[in-house]
């Protein structure tokens, strides 16, 4: 550090003039505001600026950072050389946003932690329960958007019913996204029933609780039921008699994603035995 040098040194018995005092206290303020490792308070403005060197042999203040910041090197900004920046960690996840680009564990081997995936409707999430070892819903289904599920082993399952609305007595289509179970109620007519929806290249089935079918005379046929697509084949190349009044069980399955189905019945006339 440099060594203080004023104009006026006084030794004792001299006498000391106001003159000289004003010359020695110009010095030291010289001193002081040009000195290296001297720094004055009133550079500092408000609770946690900070003083930084900005220069060689020269320092600064930069002001106090937003909460939650931390100060990091910055060789961009120039004659300071930091900043502050929200808080950064390659190795920990990101409080909001981001995107994670490596593996992402929760809990250790042996050791597992429930991990909640929350929606934007309060209420609905779904839930990795460790010790129960399964995935959790709150909501009312899991869509896998026409996607492989490989391997699975099923306990307890059923399947969705959709009841077709009315009694159909002129051409429709059933939908295969309303559901590979549904029933149906038709009335005098004679017109095309259309199965669509298929998934193509893939089988696809359907399961119908046909009531009062043979009330009409309705040709089922793949593919919309104007759009000339191929009739159901039963065997024997023979449709079955329906029930005029009652219920029957039908299905049909397509090997080909819905290019052709294939009718069977699974019971006609289906009541209690009296």
């Amino acid at each position: 550090m440099a060594t203080l040098a004023v104009t006026n040194s006084f030794s004792a018995g001299t006498t000391i003039v106001a003159a000289d005092m004003n010359e020695n206290f110009d010095d030291i303020e010289a001193f002081v505001n040009s000195t290296p490792g001297v720094v004055q308070e009133d550079i500092i403005d408000a609770v946690g600026d900070i003083i930084h060197g900005d220069a060689a042999d020269s320092v600064a203040k930069l002001a106090v950072g937003t909460n939650d910041h931390c100060l990091v090197a910055d060789s961009a900004v120039s004659s300071v050389g930091l900043k502050w920046a929200v808080p950064t960690d390659t190795t920990k996840m990101p409080l909001a946003g981001g995107t994670f680009t490596g593996a992402v564990a929760a809990g250790t081997d042996g050791v597992g932690v429930d991990v909640t995936f929350n929606t934007t409707t309060g209420g609905d999430l779904m839930l990795w329960d460790a010790s129960d070892k399964a995935l959790e819903f709150t909501d009312s289904k899991i869509t896998m958007g026409n996607n492989l599920v490989e391997e699975p082993q099923i306990k307890d399952y059923s399947e969705t019913t959709n009841a077709i609305a009315g009694t159909k007595t002129a051409a429709f289509d059933v939908a295969l996204a309303d559901g590979n179970v549904q029933t149906l109620t038709v009335g005098a007519g004679t017109f095309n029933i259309g199965i669509v929806g298929a998934l193509a290249s893939h089988s696809n089935s359907l399961t119908l609780l046909l009531t009062n079918g043979g009330a009409s005379t309705a040709t089922f046929v793949a593919g919309v039921n104007g759009g000339g697509g191929n009739a159901v084949h039963w065997a024997g190349g023979t449709a079955p008699t329906f029930t005029t009044s009652g219920k029957d069980v039908v299905c049909f399955t397509s090997f080909d994603g819905g290019t052709n189905y294939y009718g069977f019945v699974g019971g006609l006339d289906m009541s209690i035995p009296s």
